[in-house]
């Protein structure tokens, strides 16, 4: 009988997907709905439209969105480069692998932007922090999904792809929408497209478990580079250099 032990990286892409799921739904209902906010089920409402970016622009909503996006950012890129580790050498075409990290990698910039400018201070930089999160993050997400169709790690890719095709196609389509109602001023059915776009960005990403438990990843620490023949010279090497590797056995 064998024993499958599961990676414990299989947890960073849930977390990931649940802490910044939660967050938004915090700075969303710590919004003062009956003041400045119209509630996500109203159909009318004399206040603003509930989008995530309204949601956002008073305190304290302004504050927790700013340290929820800036933590989602770095777990975010840590997810991207783990990804990319792990499909380092296992698919014949290096360059997709490697447009795939950068194109996150941007996606995560875009995060940052929206973290750190907040929606008070400059709305239209802060949305075009959203615009790049969203549009490289769609990119990303049909990017991923044919390298898992291609790659069919642990003859898994095509269950996984499938459903990762049936999310990249759902984040399209709600995409979208989502500009075209904002842009004829259909702000309720925009906001409410637009909740429905993250978490389905948040449940693409969370999707990353999968992959992630049949991996064991981490950091190795040395210290010295090379490895010293005798012990006098490792104690006479004024200079010592510390060695940091990345390893996905």
């Amino acid at each position: 009988m064998t024993d499958v032990m599961w990676s414990l990286w299989v947890l960073l892409p849930l977390l990931y997907s649940v802490f910044t799921a939660s967050g938004l739904w915090l700075v969303y209902y710590v919004a003062p709905t009956e003041i400045w906010l119209t509630p996500l089920e109203s159909q009318y409402g004399p206040f603003d439209p509930p989008y995530i970016g309204n949601a956002a622009y008073t305190q304290p909503g302004s504050c927790i969105f700013g340290g929820v996006m800036n933590v989602s950012a770095f777990m975010g890129f840590t997810i991207a480069v783990l990804r990319y580790r792990q499909l380092k050498h296992r698919m014949d075409k290096p360059w997709l692998n490697i447009s795939s990290l950068v194109v996150f990698s941007f996606a995560c910039v875009g995060m940052l932007i929206t973290a750190n400018i907040p929606f008070s201070v400059n709305f239209r930089i802060s949305n075009i922090g959203c615009y790049i999160t969203f549009g490289l993050g769609l990119l990303f997400c049909w990017m991923q999904t044919y390298i898992t169709l291609k790659v069919n790690l642990m003859n898994e890719g095509r269950k996984v792809g499938f459903i990762r095709f049936l999310l990249s196609a759902s984040i399209t389509v709600c995409m979208i929408l989502y500009f075209y109602l904002m842009f004829q001023n259909f702000d309720r059915s925009g906001a409410r497209c637009e909740w429905v776009l993250v978490m389905l960005l948040l449940v693409f990403l969370g999707m990353f478990a999968i992959e992630f438990r049949h991996d064991h990843f981490y950091i190795e620490y040395r210290e010295s580079c090379e490895n010293p023949s005798k012990m006098s010279e490792m104690l006479s090497d004024v200079s010592k250099s510390n060695c940091v590797t990345f390893v996905n056995p």
